[in-house]
């Protein structure tokens, strides 16, 4: 499982044809990709990470705080081109992306854990599948990569 995560002073995702629109404030958007045979554990361990990452600043201007201690919010959204392999030609290939049947259960149980994290009010999701547009302004900047333990060499 991998999550780029961005700190953000706010970001919101529209998805037009479903009239569908979910905005955070202060906190970060994660961009979620479920890799094949990701389990639970996976999932466990990159929420947990992504709610725990001491990435906002302290009174003294150094990234030493967590979205859990800063009582922020989360904005997720799934996207299987996380795990586009680019190495062999221009198309990327998505091999490595699970598929809807496997990844959907744990899109859902990562929205579950964060919300235990954070508090349900805390997160917002776009739509798994969906055409999302996405805005977001990343303070500082801060984007930082979180990966499942298995697959940190991958």
């Amino acid at each position: 499982m991998r999550a780029v995560v961005q700190r953000v002073s706010q970001a919101s995702v529209v998805i037009s044809e479903k009239n569908y629109e979910a905005k955070i404030g202060n906190g970060l958007a994660i961009l979620l990709g479920i890799r094949t045979n990701d389990t639970p554990d996976d999932v466990n361990f990159v929420a947990d990470k992504c709610s725990n990452l001491r990435i906002f600043e302290d009174e003294n201007g150094k990234m030493n705080i967590s979205l859990k201690d800063i009582k922020g919010e989360a904005l997720i959204i799934s996207q299987f081109t996380l795990y586009g392999e680019t190495a062999k030609g221009n198309r990327p290939s998505f091999i490595k992306a699970a598929k809807p049947g496997e990844a959907i259960p744990l899109y859902e149980l990562f929205i579950e854990r964060m919300e235990f994290n954070l508090g349900s009010d805390k997160v917002k999701t776009g739509v798994f599948g969906a055409m999302m547009d996405i805005e977001l302004i990343n303070t500082g900047p801060v984007t930082v990569i979180v990966e499942s333990k298995k697959n940190n060499n991958n």
